[in-house]
């Protein structure tokens, strides 16, 4: 037998080993397959609501006329070029600002220690690159979608700024939304929400993998209490 196909069947063997629990004494395996099977539903029921809530944004793009859209961040660079899963969070936007529902952007984002990039500031050189002339605000701390919010709240209340869009790609808004339900922009801020389909957003939807690690986000907020 090739050393490849050797190989190959002791993997398979040993996988299938570590999927019995065989390692472990039966009356553990049983309470382990159900925590498994528990935790598999739970994620499945957060990622179908957060694919059902991004699908109702996609198909409900705002209308009414805010003071700012609120440009939450992602890192900002990949493979040496802007992500364009950041850049098209920026484009929507852009669009808001030219369907005159909106004049000024807060983009927000701080240092990814991957490149040593600002988000806030890449966010900021794509809008002026693509021909926008309003005001800029610039949010450059935040490390989390909690800390976008968060941060962002005393920007917008200096500029006197009472009605926002905040956007960001379709999957990411349950978890946005809940996390304003649950003040951390404060209460005196009014807010609605629009889904940017970024080209990762429409090369993957709720397959990027973006969106299938945000119900461990969702489940890690809850578990911290940010709900």
């Amino acid at each position: 037998m090739p050393k490849s196909s050797k190989l190959l069947r002791n993997t398979l063997t040993n996988l299938g080993l570590l999927l019995r629990l065989s390692f472990l004494p039966h009356w553990l395996r049983k309470p382990l397959y159900a925590f498994a099977l528990a935790g598999t539903l739970v994620y499945l029921t957060i990622l179908i609501t957060i694919g059902s809530y991004a699908k109702q944004l996609i198909n409900n793009p705002p209308s009414q006329q805010a003071d700012a859209a609120l440009i939450l961040g992602n890192r900002a660079y990949l493979h040496g070029k802007p992500n364009p899963c950041l850049t098209g969070r920026v484009d929507e936007g852009l669009l808001l600002a030219q369907q005159g529902l909106v004049s000024t952007l807060l983009m927000s984002g701080g240092l990814d220690y991957e490149d040593e990039r600002i988000e806030a500031v890449t966010m900021e050189a794509h809008a002026r690159s693509k021909g926008f002339q309003g005001e800029i605000l610039l949010e450059s701390r935040s490390s989390s979608t909690l800390e976008n919010l968060t941060f962002s709240r005393p920007i917008l209340e200096a500029a006197d700024i009472k009605n926002i869009i905040i956007t960001s790609e379709p999957y990411h808004m349950w978890r946005v939304k809940k996390l304003v339900e649950a003040g951390h922009l404060g209460r005196k801020i009014n807010v609605s929400y629009a889904a940017a389909s970024s080209q990762c957003w429409v090369n993957w939807g709720m397959a990027f993998k973006g969106a299938l690690r945000e119900p461990l986000a969702v489940i890690n907020n809850y578990a911290k209490g940010y709900f």
